[in-house]
């Protein structure tokens, strides 16, 4: 990848500095032989070369993914952990090669925390219902204005069981939250603290190292949704400090339908079970049931073994690249984006300026959803609404913004065209 990188350096000096755009010396997309493994982007919509910037939705899938999945169903499929025939032999060996894979990717060295679940919000539920075992009247879960409903439901759902009271973090304008406000909240009754680490909205990025290690020492569990963090950036979670972590497979190239719980072990060890049913459990008897060890105490039932095996396909995919180039790379689409929408009389970027991953945006005159219609009639995907995020939106007295999200296999050259197509759209519409 070094060697890639000498060559495009090498390229845009020749270029002499002739480009037309004001973010020349980032136009060649070094990640293009990446974007050749995506079939679904090799297609027209309405007529137009699709350009996908809906990848905080979910991310489209490589080859490597999609072989791994029809390789499962066709040479290996069967039930896992207690077959003994051939093909459940080796389903089962796939099925834990591919835990260990996602574990490592976290920079977790015991494969048996990570528990596999159906998606982030899956992962969180779980969470929220197992603490629950542990929360009594007037004990605090926090959780800050930025998050998404699947982190914000499931803990007042858990108030509601226990008389726990849900706080919230506040943010300031700019969409980052104020620290200070947060040490406030901190009390001996703060029992959990659940905080997204990039907020899908606005591409906020929070110290989540700094704020774990203030809550910790009030004595809480920290749960960090990294749901669109692991797409974006290195994850090592001893380092981070937190208790539980969760993410989904498909917002990182994987399919639907398939996630994971990282937790510390003593921590997972001494929570109750969240379902109950097959391979959960060690002896069943009509008096009483001794529940599994890690991981498979919070496995219950067949899970998703195809999803898990092409889950891990996929970050060996995003590893055979490089986090550090994926993250060089939607960086020059970020500020590309930005340069673009600016040229927009009326415009409002929301977020930070050091956002990540998604730009959310909002024009004078034009609603969020006619906006997105007449930029699909162009073949560009973008969301729009209100993200999963109605209280953030409440906050800035919106119902809702037009979110462009970057993946490692979107280029300069698309974010050309998405300017030129806003700028259009809004032309039309005013």
């Amino acid at each position: 990848m070094m060697h890639l990188l000498s060559k495009i350096k090498n390229l845009v000096k020749k270029q002499g500095g002739k480009a037309k755009k004001p973010w020349h010396d980032l136009r060649v997309s070094y990640l293009l032989p990446a974007r050749e493994q995506f079939p679904i982007l090799h297609q027209q919509i309405n007529g137009q070369p699709l350009i996908y910037l809906d990848n905080a939705a979910t991310t489209q899938k490589p080859l490597a993914v999609l072989d791994a999945s029809r390789a499962y169903y066709e040479t290996i499929n069967a039930n896992i952990h207690r077959g003994t025939h051939a093909l459940a032999r080796a389903a089962t060996a796939a099925y834990e090669a591919a835990r260990k894979t996602v574990a490592t990717h976290l920079g977790c060295t015991d494969p048996d925390e990570l528990i596999f679940t159906s998606g982030c919000t899956d992962s969180i539920n779980l969470a929220a219902h197992c603490l629950s075992a542990r929360l009594q009247p007037g004990d605090e879960i926090l959780i800050s204005t930025l998050e998404h409903h699947a982190n914000i439901v499931p803990w007042q759902m858990a108030c509601e069981r226990t008389g726990a009271i849900l706080k919230v973090i506040p943010c300031d304008d700019h969409g980052v939250l104020d620290q200070e406000a947060f040490k406030s909240l901190l009390n001996e009754r703060t029992k959990v603290l659940a905080l997204g680490w990039i907020s899908n909205a606005f591409g906020t990025v929070h110290p989540i190292v700094a704020m774990t290690a203030l809550a910790k020492q009030q004595g809480a569990i920290v749960l960090i949704d990294a749901a669109q963090a692991v797409p974006h950036l290195t994850i090592d979670v001893k380092s981070l400090g937190c208790d539980l972590l969760t993410f989904s497979g498909h917002k990182v190239y994987a399919p639907t339908g398939i996630g994971a719980l990282w937790g510390r072990r003593e921590l997972l060890e001494s929570l109750p079970p969240y379902r109950g049913g097959g391979e959960m459990i060690k002896e069943v008897s009509f008096t009483g049931t001794t529940y599994n060890d890690l991981p498979f105490k919070y496995e219950a039932g067949t899970p998703n073994i195809e999803g898990a095996i092409a889950f891990a396909a996929a970050l060996d995919f995003v590893d055979s690249i490089g986090k550090a180039a994926i993250q060089h790379h939607e960086t020059a689409l970020m500020r590309a984006a930005e340069m673009e929408l600016q040229q927009i009389d009326g415009i409002r970027l929301y977020g930070p300026a050091d956002r990540c991953g998604a730009l959310s945006f909002a024009v004078d005159g034009v609603h969020a959803y006619d906006l997105g219609t007449f930029l699909d009639q162009m073949g560009v995907a973008v969301r729009t609404g209100h993200h999963c995020c109605q209280p953030l939106m409440a906050r800035f007295g919106i119902t809702g913004t037009t979110r462009a999200s970057f993946a490692l296999y979107n280029t300069l050259e698309e974010i050309a065209a998405f300017g030129t197509a806003t700028r259009r759209a809004v032309r039309m519409l005013r």
